[in-house]
């Protein structure tokens, strides 16, 4: 069940908050609980009993490492490690057994990737790091722990949130018909991104990819298509999930902000998908030696974060290579990028970014080394400059690109104080402007839900 489906938003949505506010306060985490597993069983019938493993050895470690930490850290730290083992050992299991087994030339499993496996995993991993180091403490009731890591708002595609972060929130959240009132405006918002405008700009990336004589100027407007369905996609979701946390009384960290006004690669990074950079970076990268190790090492750990990072997003080799594209330009940066940087305008900085990361995206999101190799040479003219098929292409989207490109930066939130008195109705006219849109639209794709 994808948030921006007619079941969720009038079914199983609605459901949930009526039931969840007539309870009294002591009964909603069992209710919520039992609402997020109905929620993953929906897509994921069988995988619900993995997820309920998930949580159970989770669970069970971290009261064994609150227990050990007193009396023997050395052992503490042996549970902790067989913990994360088993973590990723189910997720490399489901996630790239297949891939591996295909370099011995054997045949795969056929697995069905889990539903949000990628994000729950990191998540529950957090949790015994965290209880290790001394930044919480051990969650001893079971359906608290549950409601964490099956909290159907960030479930299927984050934010990873991290189980320190709402700690408290688990058993003192306190609801409010103003925090409620935010969270529609901001689930609205995510909504929107994704039916007004990544479903729509998705479009265009769908008829480029599947024309084997795309021009330069066609692949060109296709890949910036898909830069912006990924970004509103993924971004609306989080808004979405932030919106609907407030809803039940739960305050999420950010994800995204305006990642595409970036004026280099660090920067980039530190905008775009904030919870996965910031969870790497604390519980891989700063293990690793960080920065604190020389200068050549940071380098090498940052090789290494990154080629993680990219094989996180998918079995498949080219996330790999996607993942140590960023480690080249990021070592480059660091070694001396940043510096020549200074004299630079930021009108230049900000074109290079965005040329860097829009030819990232087609690392990305195109699997097959074949018809990558392809869609590279068409950008740079293997097919010619332009034809009629993008002539068409730039007619019928060039006022959604536009409106996608203004849509990324900060303009459309400055421009929404003037009208705050509106949104209330705003908020109203946009809800059915999704529905009409969902009530007749048959492409409804969502590019993170079995990441």
């Amino acid at each position: 069940m994808v948030f921006s489906s007619l079941t969720f938003l009038f079914i199983f949505l609605p459901c949930t908050l009526a039931v969840y506010y007539v309870l009294p306060r002591k009964w909603r985490n069992v209710w919520l609980f039992a609402a997020n597993l109905v929620f993953y069983a929906w897509g994921e019938p069988i995988y619900v009993l993995l997820m309920l493993a998930s949580i159970t050895f989770n669970y069970i470690a971290g009261i064994l490492i609150a227990k050990q930490l007193p009396v023997s850290r050395k052992n503490a730290r042996t549970i902790l490690i067989v913990n994360c083992a088993l973590n990723l050992g189910l997720l490399v299991f489901f996630k790239y057994t297949d891939l591996f087994l295909g370099l011995f030339g054997l045949q795969g499993f056929g697995l069905t990737l889990p539903i949000g496996i990628s994000f729950y995993t990191f998540q529950t991993m957090s949790y015994p790091i965290d209880l290790y180091r001394g930044e919480t403490s051990a969650q001893k009731n079971y359906v608290k722990f549950g409601t964490y890591v099956a909290l159907f708002p960030q479930l299927i595609a984050g934010p990873i949130v991290r189980y320190k972060d709402v700690a408290l929130q688990l058993s003192e959240r306190r609801e409010s018909s103003a925090a409620f009132a935010s969270g529609v405006r901001r689930f609205t918002a995510g909504l929107c991104k994704k039916v007004l405008l990544a479903n729509n700009i998705g479009q265009l990336w769908e008829l480029s990819r599947n024309n084997p004589d795309i021009s330069a100027l066609g692949a060109w407007l296709g890949i910036l298509a898909f830069s912006f369905q990924l970004y509103f996609d993924f971004s609306g979701y989080s808004d979405m999930a932030i919106g609907l946390g407030r809803m039940l009384g739960f305050e999420f960290l950010e994800n995204f902000n305006y990642p595409y006004i970036s004026k280099s690669i660090t920067e980039f990074w530190r905008r775009w998908h904030i919870s996965l950079s910031s969870w790497f970076r604390d519980y891989v990268y700063i293990p690793l030696g960080g920065n604190r190790k020389g200068f050549a090492r940071q380098l090498l750990n940052i090789a290494i974060v990154w080629s993680l990072t990219g094989f996180w997003h998918g079995a498949s080799w080219n996330f790999l290579l996607w993942g140590v594209y960023y480690a080249f330009w990021l070592i480059i940066e660091k070694a001396f990028l940043l510096k020549l940087f200074e004299k630079l305008p930021a009108a230049v900085r900000h074109i290079y970014t965005l040329i860097i990361v829009v030819l990232g995206w087609v690392l990305f999101a195109v699997e097959d080394f074949g018809a990558l190799t392809a869609y590279l040479s068409a950008l740079f003219g293997a097919n010619g400059g332009f034809n009629g098929n993008s002539l068409y292409y730039l007619r019928n989207y060039a006022a959604m690109l536009i409106i996608c490109a203004a849509a990324s930066t900060p303009v459309v939130r400055l421009f929404g104080k003037r009208l705050e008195r509106f949104v209330p109705l705003l908020t109203l006219i946009a809800l059915l402007l999704c529905t009409a849109y969902l009530v007749n639209s048959t492409y409804n794709p969502f590019l993170y839900f079995r990441f």
